[in-house]
């Protein structure tokens, strides 16, 4: 057996391993030794970077893409049980392993550093990735996104420490058991899974309880529900919370952000005494990620000073307001928001940046479970754009709901006083957005779908 590889890892079979989250694990394997392979169903830059790393990745699902010598095949919830290879494994009696317990075997051995919350993990997460890099203690780590820098999601490195996403929707993250978590925020999501936010809470204090005796839990001291999540688990004897934010009570205090431009400076007080540091993103919220990181790295030991400077480095993940060009003097920027709370929070940063220049969103729903319980607030948040155009549903994994269309966004967009179009084919978009748009306005598109592939189809339509 390979060195740092379970036995049911030497030989994995991964159903959708061009995803964010499998493909991450798959890479770290790859680079460990293992003799992965995997399906996706589409060709994607994922698909060719495992295969650069010595992966073979199949495109489409059949039953004879799974070897006959296949010690696991790692699936995602997202994976439905007719599935032609899943079907294939238990007929060969191939043991089927959980995305998050292939992560957490990973992890086994490590320093590990876990970040939770309904928003923000994939920058918070990237943050560190990129700051204990820099700082040259070689961590690995497993996004749900690509670093700019680097381009890649996932990394086995020769450190000690292994900073992961802990993924929420599925209550996988309870998988773990992190010297380190944090919890940026908590609230209501993934509607499928959660019936209240009593379950929510439920699910992250199972998380919190597996952070090993004598851990640290880095909390929001500003968000509602991760104040809820910290007076339930501080009595906890064998846990230490420290808290951030701009809460006078805050164990790290943001003293100050001030906005310049697309990126950001932070004043915080840690420990009686003032420290500034550069984020290299625009907006608030991105600002307390990185204060969270800062906090989590103090607790892994690093000092303060070193980790903020490291922070600076920091420049960003694909989808998190990435700038994806300029032409005739308008900028597109790509936005994963999906989530409300999300998209109110990129869009009060856009509209910081923008200053006197008009703010304009393609937006495209994730989910009919989503827009069925949150419709009303989506709309709402893009009263916040100067005009939105409404794409129509990405279902991803979900069948449609009767009646749950993106009139519901839109319904509530108008009622709120928004400017919002109607757009049921994404080719009309790149015209429609070129026709609206001026020099100095700002074009972003947003969600968790396939709306990212507009933004260079409308920087081509502006500069023609």
């Amino acid at each position: 057996m390979a060195p740092g590889i379970p036995a049911a890892l030497e030989r994995p079979h991964f159903i959708g391993i061009g995803g964010a989250g499998m493909s991450g694990i798959a890479k770290i394997l790859a680079q460990r030794g293992a003799k992965v392979a995997g399906s996706d169903a589409k060709e994607s830059a994922t698909a060719e970077a495992l295969r650069a790393l010595g992966a073979t990745v199949h495109i489409g699902h059949a039953a004879g893409h799974l070897a006959d010598d296949a010690t696991s095949v790692v699936v995602s919830s997202a994976i439905r049980a007719d599935n032609p290879e899943l079907v294939r494994a238990a007929e060969l009696g191939v043991p089927v392993v959980h995305r998050s317990d292939a992560l957490a075997s990973l992890m086994d051995g490590l320093r590990s550093l876990a970040v939770a919350g309904t928003h923000g993990k994939t920058t918070t997460t990237s943050m560190l990735a990129v700051a204990l890099s820099e700082l040259s203690l070689d961590p690995s780590y497993a996004i749900g996104g690509d670093l700019e820098g680097p381009g890649t999601n996932a990394r086995h490195g020769g450190g000690d420490v292994f900073v992961a996403e802990a993924d929420e929707s599925d209550r996988s993250f309870q998988k773990y058991a992190p010297e380190v978590a944090i919890v940026l925020n908590v609230e209501l999501d993934h509607h499928a899974n959660y019936a209240s936010m009593d379950e929510i809470y439920e699910s992250f204090e199972t998380f919190v309880g597996r952070i090993v005796p004598g851990g640290t839990l880095v909390v929001a001291a500003d968000q509602p529900g991760a104040v809820e999540l910290a007076g339930r688990v501080r009595e906890r004897s064998s846990l230490t919370v420290v808290t951030y934010g701009e809460s006078e009570g805050a164990d790290v205090r943001v003293h100050k952000v001030t906005p310049r431009g697309l990126t950001s400076e932070v004043t915080v007080v840690l420990n009686g005494k003032f420290l500034t540091f550069t984020v290299s993103v625009p907006g608030r919220h991105y600002a307390h990620n990185a204060v969270a990181a800062l906090a989590a790295g103090v607790a892994l030991g690093i000092p303060a000073h070193n980790l903020a400077s490291a922070l600076g480095k920091y420049t960003g993940v694909k989808r998190r307001l990435q700038l994806k060009g300029e032409a005739a003097g308008v900028q597109v920027i790509d936005s994963y928001a999906h989530h409300p709370t999300e998209m109110a929070a990129d869009l009060e940063a856009m509209r910081g940046a923008a200053s006197e220049a008009r703010l304009l969103v393609v937006f495209q729903p994730h989910l009919f479970s989503r827009t069925q319980e949150l419709g009303t607030e989506m709309g709402q948040a893009l009263a916040l754009a100067d005009a939105s155009l409404v794409l129509d549903i990405y279902p991803a994994r979900e069948d449609p709901l009767p009646g749950v269309t993106s009139a519901l966004i839109i319904d509530a967009a108008k009622a709120a006083g928004a400017d919002v179009t109607a757009v049921h084919e994404q080719a009309d978009v790149p015209s429609a957005v070129a026709g609206m748009a001026k020099p100095g306005d700002l074009v972003l598109t947003m969600g968790a779908g396939d709306v990212t592939d507009l933004g260079p189809q409308i920087l081509d339509h502006l500069s023609s």
